[in-house]
Protein backbone atom coordinates (compact mmCIF):
# COMPACT_ATOMS: atom_id res chain seq x y z
CA UNK A 1 0.00 0.00 0.00
CA UNK A 2 1.56 3.27 -1.10
CA UNK A 3 -0.41 5.62 1.14
CA UNK A 4 0.43 4.12 4.56
CA UNK A 5 -2.48 4.89 6.87
CA UNK A 6 -4.15 7.41 4.57
CA UNK A 7 -7.79 6.88 3.62
CA UNK A 8 -7.68 5.76 -0.03
CA UNK A 9 -11.34 6.58 -0.63
CA UNK A 10 -10.77 10.13 0.58
CA UNK A 11 -7.76 10.49 -1.68
CA UNK A 12 -9.73 9.25 -4.66
CA UNK A 13 -12.30 11.97 -4.07
CA UNK A 14 -9.71 14.77 -3.93
CA UNK A 15 -9.22 16.61 -7.21
CA UNK A 16 -5.53 16.43 -8.05
CA UNK A 17 -3.53 16.19 -11.24
CA UNK A 18 -1.00 13.51 -10.28
CA UNK A 19 0.65 13.83 -13.67
CA UNK A 20 1.56 17.50 -13.13
CA UNK A 21 4.87 18.22 -11.43
CA UNK A 22 5.12 20.85 -8.74
CA UNK A 23 7.49 23.72 -9.50
CA UNK A 24 10.08 22.31 -7.07
CA UNK A 25 9.85 18.93 -8.83
CA UNK A 26 10.25 20.52 -12.25
CA UNK A 27 13.44 22.25 -11.14
CA UNK A 28 14.95 18.92 -10.09
CA UNK A 29 13.71 17.26 -13.31
CA UNK A 30 15.63 19.88 -15.26
CA UNK A 31 18.79 18.84 -13.38
CA UNK A 32 18.36 15.08 -13.93
CA UNK A 33 20.86 14.81 -16.82
CA UNK A 34 23.46 16.80 -14.86
CA UNK A 35 22.96 14.71 -11.73
CA UNK A 36 23.12 11.53 -13.82
CA UNK A 37 26.47 12.69 -15.20
CA UNK A 38 27.64 12.86 -11.58
CA UNK A 39 26.41 9.33 -10.89
CA UNK A 40 22.96 9.93 -9.39
CA UNK A 41 19.56 8.94 -10.77
CA UNK A 42 16.28 10.54 -9.74
CA UNK A 43 13.03 8.59 -9.48
CA UNK A 44 11.08 8.04 -12.75
CA UNK A 45 8.68 10.88 -11.94
CA UNK A 46 11.55 13.39 -11.98
CA UNK A 47 13.15 12.29 -15.25
CA UNK A 48 12.73 14.22 -18.52
CA UNK A 49 10.04 12.87 -20.85
CA UNK A 50 8.35 11.01 -17.99
CA UNK A 51 5.07 9.40 -18.95
CA UNK A 52 2.85 8.49 -15.97
CA UNK A 53 2.71 4.71 -15.58
CA UNK A 54 -1.03 4.75 -14.80
CA UNK A 55 -1.78 5.83 -18.36
CA UNK A 56 -0.59 2.36 -19.45
CA UNK A 57 -1.55 0.24 -16.45
CA UNK A 58 -5.03 1.63 -15.82
CA UNK A 59 -4.30 1.91 -12.07
CA UNK A 60 -5.17 4.94 -10.02
CA UNK A 61 -2.13 7.24 -9.56
CA UNK A 62 -2.06 6.68 -5.80
CA UNK A 63 -1.37 3.02 -6.47
CA UNK A 64 1.70 3.83 -8.59
CA UNK A 65 5.20 4.69 -7.38
CA UNK A 66 5.51 7.56 -9.83
CA UNK A 67 2.30 9.04 -8.44
CA UNK A 68 4.17 9.85 -5.23
CA UNK A 69 5.22 13.49 -5.40
CA UNK A 70 8.32 15.00 -3.87
CA UNK A 71 7.73 16.54 -0.41
CA UNK A 72 7.58 20.34 -0.38
CA UNK A 73 11.27 20.87 0.36
CA UNK A 74 12.61 22.57 -2.74
CA UNK A 75 16.30 22.26 -1.84
CA UNK A 76 16.21 18.49 -1.19
CA UNK A 77 15.69 15.49 -3.44
CA UNK A 78 16.10 11.76 -2.99
CA UNK A 79 18.20 9.91 -5.55
CA UNK A 80 19.92 6.60 -6.17
CA UNK A 81 23.69 6.38 -6.43
CA UNK A 82 24.14 4.49 -9.66
CA UNK A 83 27.38 2.75 -8.68
CA UNK A 84 25.78 0.70 -5.89
CA UNK A 85 22.03 1.56 -5.85
CA UNK A 86 22.41 3.32 -2.50
CA UNK A 87 19.56 5.67 -1.56
CA UNK A 88 20.90 9.18 -0.97
CA UNK A 89 19.72 12.71 -0.33
CA UNK A 90 20.98 15.57 -2.49
CA UNK A 91 20.79 19.05 -0.99
CA UNK A 92 21.13 22.27 -2.98
CA UNK A 93 23.22 24.83 -1.05
CA UNK A 94 25.03 28.08 -1.73
CA UNK A 95 28.63 27.35 -2.67
CA UNK A 96 30.90 27.90 0.30
CA UNK A 97 28.09 28.80 2.70
CA UNK A 98 28.24 28.19 6.43
CA UNK A 99 26.15 25.02 6.33
CA UNK A 100 28.17 23.22 3.68
CA UNK A 101 31.47 24.42 5.14
CA UNK A 102 30.72 23.03 8.60
CA UNK A 103 29.18 19.80 7.28
CA UNK A 104 32.17 19.20 5.01
CA UNK A 105 34.62 20.00 7.83
CA UNK A 106 33.03 17.44 10.16
CA UNK A 107 33.01 14.87 7.34
CA UNK A 108 36.65 15.46 6.38
CA UNK A 109 39.37 12.81 6.62
CA UNK A 110 40.55 14.45 9.81
CA UNK A 111 37.30 13.61 11.63
CA UNK A 112 35.59 10.89 9.60
CA UNK A 113 37.25 7.90 11.26
CA UNK A 114 36.53 9.05 14.82
CA UNK A 115 33.71 6.84 16.12
CA UNK A 116 32.45 9.71 18.30
CA UNK A 117 31.61 11.74 15.19
CA UNK A 118 27.85 11.69 14.61
CA UNK A 119 27.72 14.41 11.97
CA UNK A 120 26.02 13.29 8.77
CA UNK A 121 28.65 11.98 6.31
CA UNK A 122 29.06 14.05 3.15
CA UNK A 123 29.46 11.44 0.42
CA UNK A 124 30.01 13.87 -2.42
CA UNK A 125 29.91 17.57 -3.21
CA UNK A 126 29.97 19.29 -6.58
CA UNK A 127 29.23 22.66 -8.18
CA UNK A 128 26.24 23.28 -10.43
CA UNK A 129 26.89 23.09 -14.17
CA UNK A 130 25.25 26.48 -14.84
CA UNK A 131 25.56 28.56 -11.67
CA UNK A 132 28.88 28.37 -9.76
CA UNK A 133 27.14 29.95 -6.78
CA UNK A 134 25.15 26.73 -6.27
CA UNK A 135 26.58 23.42 -5.06
CA UNK A 136 25.10 20.03 -4.21
CA UNK A 137 25.83 18.01 -1.07
CA UNK A 138 25.19 14.27 -1.24
CA UNK A 139 24.36 12.49 2.02
CA UNK A 140 23.03 9.07 3.02
CA UNK A 141 19.24 9.01 3.06
CA UNK A 142 18.35 9.04 6.76
CA UNK A 143 15.11 8.48 8.69
CA UNK A 144 13.62 10.26 11.68
CA UNK A 145 15.31 8.80 14.75
CA UNK A 146 12.00 7.44 16.09
CA UNK A 147 10.80 5.83 12.84
CA UNK A 148 9.95 3.06 13.38
CA UNK A 149 9.18 3.27 17.10
CA UNK A 150 11.74 2.24 19.67
CA UNK A 151 11.01 -1.20 21.12
CA UNK A 152 13.18 -1.67 24.23
CA UNK A 153 14.75 0.32 27.02
CA UNK A 154 18.16 -0.67 25.68
CA UNK A 155 17.41 1.01 22.36
CA UNK A 156 16.66 4.26 24.20
CA UNK A 157 19.94 3.99 26.09
CA UNK A 158 21.86 3.49 22.86
CA UNK A 159 20.18 6.54 21.32
CA UNK A 160 21.10 8.77 24.27
CA UNK A 161 24.64 7.35 24.25
CA UNK A 162 25.11 8.32 20.63
CA UNK A 163 23.60 11.79 20.61
CA UNK A 164 25.44 12.90 23.75
CA UNK A 165 28.67 11.46 22.38
CA UNK A 166 28.11 13.23 19.06
CA UNK A 167 27.28 16.53 20.75
CA UNK A 168 30.43 16.36 22.87
CA UNK A 169 32.47 15.68 19.73
CA UNK A 170 30.98 18.68 17.90
CA UNK A 171 31.58 21.00 20.82
CA UNK A 172 35.12 19.70 21.29
CA UNK A 173 35.87 20.81 17.73
CA UNK A 174 34.27 24.23 18.02
CA UNK A 175 30.86 23.62 16.42
CA UNK A 176 27.67 24.75 18.15
CA UNK A 177 24.74 23.28 16.24
CA UNK A 178 22.10 25.69 17.63
CA UNK A 179 19.18 23.68 16.19
CA UNK A 180 19.68 20.07 17.32
CA UNK A 181 15.98 19.41 17.80
CA UNK A 182 14.10 16.33 16.65
CA UNK A 183 14.00 16.91 12.84
CA UNK A 184 17.77 17.41 12.84
CA UNK A 185 18.66 14.16 14.61
CA UNK A 186 18.23 11.31 12.17
CA UNK A 187 18.94 7.59 11.94
CA UNK A 188 20.63 5.47 9.32
CA UNK A 189 18.01 2.73 8.90
CA UNK A 190 19.69 0.91 6.03
CA UNK A 191 20.48 -2.19 8.10
CA UNK A 192 16.93 -2.32 9.48
CA UNK A 193 15.51 -2.38 5.95
CA UNK A 194 17.64 -4.84 3.94
CA UNK A 195 15.18 -4.61 1.02
CA UNK A 196 15.20 -0.83 1.21
CA UNK A 197 12.31 1.57 1.79
CA UNK A 198 10.57 4.28 -0.18
CA UNK A 199 12.04 7.76 0.42
CA UNK A 200 8.63 9.42 0.80
CA UNK A 201 6.41 6.65 2.23
CA UNK A 202 9.11 5.21 4.43
CA UNK A 203 7.11 2.30 5.86
CA UNK A 204 6.87 0.57 2.48
CA UNK A 205 9.40 -0.94 0.08
CA UNK A 206 10.88 1.07 -2.81
CA UNK A 207 7.97 -0.02 -5.03
CA UNK A 208 5.81 2.36 -2.97
CA UNK A 209 3.26 -0.38 -2.33
CA UNK A 210 4.52 -3.38 -0.35
CA UNK A 211 4.73 -3.03 3.43
CA UNK A 212 8.31 -3.32 4.69
CA UNK A 213 9.29 -5.79 7.42
CA UNK A 214 12.18 -4.12 9.23
CA UNK A 215 14.54 -5.62 11.74
CA UNK A 216 14.58 -3.95 15.14
CA UNK A 217 17.38 -1.69 16.26
CA UNK A 218 18.43 -4.32 18.79
CA UNK A 219 18.78 -6.95 16.08
CA UNK A 220 21.05 -5.04 13.71
CA UNK A 221 22.33 -1.90 15.45
CA UNK A 222 21.85 1.59 14.04
CA UNK A 223 23.70 4.88 14.01
CA UNK A 224 22.27 8.33 14.69
CA UNK A 225 23.43 11.56 13.07
CA UNK A 226 23.10 15.32 13.42
CA UNK A 227 22.13 17.14 10.22
CA UNK A 228 21.48 20.70 9.01
CA UNK A 229 24.11 23.24 10.06
CA UNK A 230 22.19 26.15 8.55
CA UNK A 231 22.34 28.32 11.70
CA UNK A 232 25.34 26.68 13.35
CA UNK A 233 28.42 28.52 14.59
CA UNK A 234 32.02 27.40 14.14
CA UNK A 235 34.95 28.63 16.22
CA UNK A 236 38.32 27.47 14.84
CA UNK A 237 40.76 26.07 17.43
CA UNK A 238 43.04 29.12 17.19
CA UNK A 239 40.23 31.57 17.94
CA UNK A 240 38.33 32.30 21.17
CA UNK A 241 34.74 31.13 21.41
CA UNK A 242 32.52 34.17 21.30
CA UNK A 243 28.86 34.97 21.88
CA UNK A 244 26.15 35.12 19.23
CA UNK A 245 22.72 36.65 18.70
CA UNK A 246 19.63 35.30 17.00
CA UNK A 247 16.40 33.58 17.91
CA UNK A 248 16.18 31.07 15.06
CA UNK A 249 15.82 27.34 15.64
CA UNK A 250 12.89 25.01 16.15
CA UNK A 251 13.17 24.97 19.94
CA UNK A 252 11.80 28.33 20.95
CA UNK A 253 11.77 27.38 24.65
CA UNK A 254 15.51 28.03 25.04
CA UNK A 255 15.44 30.91 27.58
CA UNK A 256 18.43 32.90 26.34
CA UNK A 257 17.57 33.16 22.64
CA UNK A 258 17.64 36.82 21.63
CA UNK A 259 18.07 38.97 18.55
CA UNK A 260 19.85 41.67 20.53
CA UNK A 261 21.42 40.23 23.71
CA UNK A 262 24.53 38.10 22.99
CA UNK A 263 24.64 34.60 24.45
CA UNK A 264 26.88 31.53 24.44
CA UNK A 265 25.62 29.14 21.70
CA UNK A 266 27.00 25.96 23.27
CA UNK A 267 24.60 25.78 26.26
CA UNK A 268 21.75 26.20 23.75
CA UNK A 269 22.58 22.74 22.41
CA UNK A 270 22.59 21.28 25.93
CA UNK A 271 19.10 22.64 26.62
CA UNK A 272 17.78 21.51 23.24
CA UNK A 273 19.09 17.96 23.63
CA UNK A 274 17.51 17.76 27.08
CA UNK A 275 14.25 18.95 25.56
CA UNK A 276 14.38 16.24 22.87
CA UNK A 277 15.02 13.53 25.47
CA UNK A 278 12.17 14.82 27.62
CA UNK A 279 9.53 15.27 24.92
CA UNK A 280 10.33 12.33 22.65
CA UNK A 281 11.34 9.70 25.22
CA UNK A 282 10.70 10.49 28.88
CA UNK A 283 7.16 11.79 28.45
CA UNK A 284 6.19 8.87 26.19
CA UNK A 285 7.53 5.90 28.14
CA UNK A 286 7.09 5.07 31.82
CA UNK A 287 10.08 2.77 32.37
CA UNK A 288 12.80 5.26 31.47
CA UNK A 289 12.81 7.18 34.75
CA UNK A 290 16.61 7.09 34.69
CA UNK A 291 16.43 9.88 32.09
CA UNK A 292 14.97 12.37 34.57
CA UNK A 293 18.27 13.39 36.12
CA UNK A 294 19.94 14.14 32.81
CA UNK A 295 16.90 16.12 31.59
CA UNK A 296 16.78 18.34 34.68
CA UNK A 297 20.52 18.94 34.48
CA UNK A 298 20.46 19.83 30.79
CA UNK A 299 17.41 22.08 30.93
CA UNK A 300 18.54 24.45 33.68
CA UNK A 301 16.96 27.86 32.92
CA UNK A 302 20.28 29.59 33.62
CA UNK A 303 22.69 28.60 30.81
CA UNK A 304 25.66 29.10 33.15
CA UNK A 305 24.38 26.22 35.30
CA UNK A 306 24.17 23.74 32.44
CA UNK A 307 27.11 21.38 32.14
CA UNK A 308 29.40 21.36 29.12
CA UNK A 309 28.65 18.59 26.62
CA UNK A 310 31.62 16.48 27.76
CA UNK A 311 30.50 16.75 31.38
CA UNK A 312 26.90 15.88 30.49
CA UNK A 313 28.20 12.77 28.73
CA UNK A 314 30.19 11.81 31.83
CA UNK A 315 27.13 12.29 34.06
CA UNK A 316 25.06 10.14 31.71
CA UNK A 317 27.72 7.45 31.53
CA UNK A 318 27.79 7.19 35.33
CA UNK A 319 23.98 6.94 35.44
CA UNK A 320 23.62 4.38 32.65
CA UNK A 321 26.13 2.04 34.30
CA UNK A 322 23.61 1.51 37.10
CA UNK A 323 20.92 0.22 34.70
CA UNK A 324 20.73 -3.57 34.83
CA UNK A 325 20.86 -5.84 31.79
CA UNK A 326 17.35 -7.03 32.65
CA UNK A 327 16.02 -3.47 32.66
CA UNK A 328 17.65 -2.81 29.29
CA UNK A 329 15.84 -5.78 27.75
CA UNK A 330 12.38 -4.63 28.87
CA UNK A 331 9.93 -3.47 26.24
CA UNK A 332 9.05 0.21 26.43
CA UNK A 333 5.82 0.92 28.29
CA UNK A 334 3.69 3.85 27.21
CA UNK A 335 2.76 6.30 29.96
CA UNK A 336 -0.90 6.05 29.01
CA UNK A 337 -1.07 2.24 29.25
CA UNK A 338 -3.54 0.74 31.71
CA UNK A 339 -2.50 -2.21 33.88
CA UNK A 340 -4.52 -4.62 31.73
CA UNK A 341 -3.16 -3.21 28.49
CA UNK A 342 0.37 -3.32 29.88
CA UNK A 343 0.07 -6.98 30.86
CA UNK A 344 -1.27 -7.87 27.42
CA UNK A 345 1.51 -5.97 25.71
CA UNK A 346 4.09 -7.68 27.93
CA UNK A 347 2.81 -11.08 26.81
CA UNK A 348 2.78 -10.04 23.19
CA UNK A 349 6.30 -8.64 23.52
CA UNK A 350 7.62 -11.94 24.85
CA UNK A 351 6.07 -13.86 21.96
CA UNK A 352 7.19 -11.29 19.38
CA UNK A 353 10.74 -11.30 20.75
CA UNK A 354 10.90 -15.08 20.50
CA UNK A 355 9.71 -15.08 16.88
CA UNK A 356 11.95 -12.14 15.96
CA UNK A 357 14.96 -13.88 17.45
CA UNK A 358 14.19 -17.03 15.48
CA UNK A 359 13.43 -15.00 12.36
CA UNK A 360 16.83 -13.36 12.50
CA UNK A 361 18.45 -16.70 11.77
CA UNK A 362 15.88 -17.64 9.13
CA UNK A 363 16.35 -14.38 7.19
CA UNK A 364 20.13 -14.58 7.49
Amino acid sequence: MSTNSLDIDALLERPHDYGKLYDSEARWRDKQHFLQSKGYMLRPRLRPNWTPSWLRSGKHPIECEDGISLPARGNLVDATRMSDNKLVYIKRVRSGDQESTIAYLLSSDRFRMDSRNHSVPILDMFVDDEDPGISYMVMPFLRYFNSPDFQTVGEIIDFVDQILEGLAFMHEHGVAHRDCSMPNILMDGERMYPQGFHPVHSMVLPDGETWARPYTRSQVGVRYYFVDYGISSYFPPDQPRGFVTGNLGRDQDVPELSKTVPYDPFPVDIFTIGHVIRDELYQKYSNVEFLHEIIVTAMQPDPRRRPAAAELLRLWDARRRRISSLHRSWRLRGRTESAVEGAARDCFSLVYSAFSFAGTFVRK
